[in-house]
């Protein structure tokens, strides 16, 4: 893929929505993408991981214990929570279609963390979000 249409297919990233030229073009520089076939495990519960990855196009299934959890689709940010406090795995992700993705690896994603507060920001809502949903009866 050209450099230009990678970011063009950065600035439609919920995660990457807002950032400034420049600093899109930095994401570009970090970021890999990939295309992987329907069936392929992205990470599976209780294994250590040492990268993110945000589904660009196609749909992911996820399992937490057992249990299936919403499907996934474009725009969704996997295993950030594992790049943040260097943790297991907390499900099990199955791509059940085709699927682009952008991954960042985990020395990559604390430089995009430091350089960048409102994705730094954007992280901590979508893992906020996560984990309301996640524990509907803990108090938050």
């Amino acid at each position: 893929m050209a450099r230009d249409e990678k970011l063009e297919l950065l600035a439609t990233v919920p995660l990457f929505v807002g950032l400034k030229p420049a600093q899109l073009e930095r994401v570009g520089q970090l970021v890999d993408e990939v295309d992987l076939p329907a069936g392929r495990v992205l990470m599976r519960q209780g294994e250590h991981g040492g990268e993110l990855f945000v589904i660009v196009s196609g749909a992911a299934d996820v399992e937490r214990d057992g249990a299936a959890l919403p499907t996934c689709g474009p725009g969704t940010v996997l295993g950030e929570i594992a790049l943040i406090d260097g943790g297991a795995r907390t499900a099990t992700v199955t791509l059940s279609e085709p699927s682009r993705l952008l991954v960042l690896n985990r020395r990559d994603f604390r430089s995009l963390m430091e350089e960048f507060t409102d994705v730094r920001i954007t992280i901590l809502e979508t893992l906020a979000s996560r984990l309301r949903s996640l524990e509907p009866t803990a108090i938050h």
